[in-house]
């Protein structure tokens, strides 16, 4: 577990000051654009691009192309070199294709994921997408650099990349706001030009990502020498691997899509409580998956894949379960503080610019409902690994389409049974319900496979974990009612209830753990106090 942590602690403060950098982001996007009609057009024109990359090569990257590059660099005499560099010029040649493909096809694109949106709306959507969707080749060249430092156990670049990109929107969206100010939110008035700062500069973010882990690439020694004998690449083998993995996510993004179309169909009935509204809630909750759970999973991988190669399952049971304890040591408690802070999350994030508290509270209370689901979430993250270590991508789609089948018939009887405002709180229960089964179903699997994993001593963890987080919550919840009473619920009561409840809990969480001598937190803990110290 010594060194899952301390890889994990290297990423982790690369994907703290990420996401904290990310909160700037959005928070400045936000107030420049807003949660209404400008608002829904953005997240769906900007979320598109990230579709298409999971579909062609992010899922694939995690599940197949890491654990074979492992594979050819221990067989290979020349360490993988060579391999590398055929699948870095497949990726650029095949993303560039696409990337062309998406800015030609951008108007049926927006009309696949939006709902009921009058013409001007669907207009700006596409005018949009079509600056945003170039993106596509240097989000997928950043990501298979990215996929190489992690097989040479380079960590750090790829978690601070984010941190350029954060900086480069941010700079945007406030020149975006001083050009515009109020009216930057209203789609009939903004002009082609203004359309252009914003999605242009959005793709400027993702180039200067990319080019800092191309950099950091070239630092390990790699050498980019494009090679056209694709033939010894493998593509075969990764083929055979990777069409259960495309059937994955095309299964895992039409769930997506389906959740897209009844949100942006609630945003049109009930201006604010939409699309936007998901997008916004659902980034704050990936928040604490992304440090935390991200970092264990990005050390887990390789690992695990090395251990399947050499036979070793108890090693793979080893790091599964350290991972899982590890990751839930610090997941627990901040499910818990989600699930009673989340408006004063949002409240002191978003009630600037062109937003209100009161749709500020409003994606807080839909945060809150995501709460529900990080653990489970994360849990069924890390399962998945387990089957990738085996370089098997079929079951994970079974589990795929189980959940989306589930997500999306809780998510319609939520869209057409629950009042207009309340749809995108049912939206994120339905998700939150569908990981816990999904976990379920996913660790009898992959159970079977590893011959056990480590199931009580994770059970018997998780339970000290929520007794020793419930103090925190409580507290939190004091905090909240008493600042609500006295001052009501504005950015400044905010801030205090989140330093005086998120925080002074999370301290009482770790303070009770340690002395519940759970050894995970004790571990964070000691890390912590002997940097201090040093």
């Amino acid at each position: 577990m010594s060194r899952v942590l301390r890889a994990s602690a290297v990423m982790a403060a690369g994907t703290m000051v990420s996401r904290v950098t990310g909160f700037v982001r959005t928070a400045v996007l936000a107030a420049a654009i807003g949660t209404f009609a400008l608002g829904d057009a953005y997240n769906v024109a900007y979320t598109i691009p990230l579709i298409l990359f999971d579909f062609l090569i992010g899922g694939i990257l995690s599940s197949v192309v890491v654990p074979m590059i492992v594979r050819r660099q221990r067989s290979d005499a020349d360490g993988g070199r060579a391999y590398e560099q055929r699948l870095m010029t497949l990726g650029v040649i095949v993303l560039t294709l696409v990337a062309v493909a998406g800015v030609l096809m951008a108007r049926p694109l927006i009309g696949l994921y939006s709902t009921d949106w009058n013409p001007r709306k669907i207009e700006v959507a596409i005018k949009l997408a079509q600056y945003i969707l170039p993106q596509i080749a240097f989000f997928g060249v950043g990501a298979i650099a990215g996929a190489i430092l992690n097989t040479r156990d380079r960590f750090a670049a790829p978690m601070w990349a984010p941190v350029l990109n954060n900086i480069v929107m941010i700079g945007v969206s406030l020149a975006y706001y001083v050009k515009l100010g109020l009216a930057g939110t209203d789609v009939s008035t903004v002009s082609d030009a203004d359309l252009a700062l914003l999605g242009l500069g959005t793709t400027a973010g993702i180039v200067a990502q990319c080019a800092v882990l191309v950099v950091s690439l070239h630092r390990v020694g790699f050498r980019f020498v494009p090679r056209l004998d694709l033939r010894e690449a493998g593509l075969g083998e990764m083929g055979r691997t990777a069409v259960w993995t495309f059937a994955y996510v095309g299964i895992s993004q039409l769930g997506f899509l389906i959740t897209t179309r009844l949100s942006s169909g609630a945003g049109e009935r009930a201006p604010g409580a939409g699309n936007s509204a998901y997008a916004y809630a659902y980034q704050f909750f990936q928040l604490p998956y992304g440090i935390i759970a991200v970092s264990v999973i990005t050390a887990m991988l390789p690992r695990m894949s090395r251990a399947v190669a050499d036979g070793q399952l108890e090693t793979v049971r080893e790091e599964f379960g350290s991972g899982v304890r590890l990751v839930s040591a610090l997941l627990v408690p901040s499910g818990l503080l989600l699930m009673v802070l989340g408006p004063a999350v949002t409240v002191l994030i978003f009630s600037w610019g062109n937003m209100t508290v009161d749709s500020a509270v409003y994606i807080g209370n839909v945060l809150q409902v995501f709460g529900l689901a990080l653990v489970p979430f994360s849990i069924f993250q890390l399962l998945l690994r387990v089957f990738y270590a085996f370089g098997d991508t079929r079951t994970p789609v079974f589990v795929a389409f189980g959940n989306v089948t589930v997500n999306a018939a809780l998510s319609l009887l939520a869209y057409l049974t629950l009042p207009v405002q309340y749809i995108v709180m049912g939206l994120a229960f339905a998700f939150t319900v569908t990981y816990v089964l999904g976990s379920a179903v996913a660790w009898a699997l992959a159970s079977r496979r590893v011959h056990g994993l480590q199931g009580r001593a994770v059970a018997a963890g998780l339970s000290r974990m929520y007794v020793a987080a419930l103090p925190a919550a409580l507290l939190a919840l004091g905090v909240l009612w008493l600042t609500q009473e006295t001052t009501g619920l504005n950015p400044l009561s905010a801030a205090v209830m989140l330093a005086a409840g998120g925080g002074l809990g999370m301290v009482l969480y770790l303070v009770i753990a340690h002395r519940m001598r759970i050894p995970e937190v004790s571990s964070v803990v000691e890390m912590v106090a002997g940097r201090v110290r040093r």
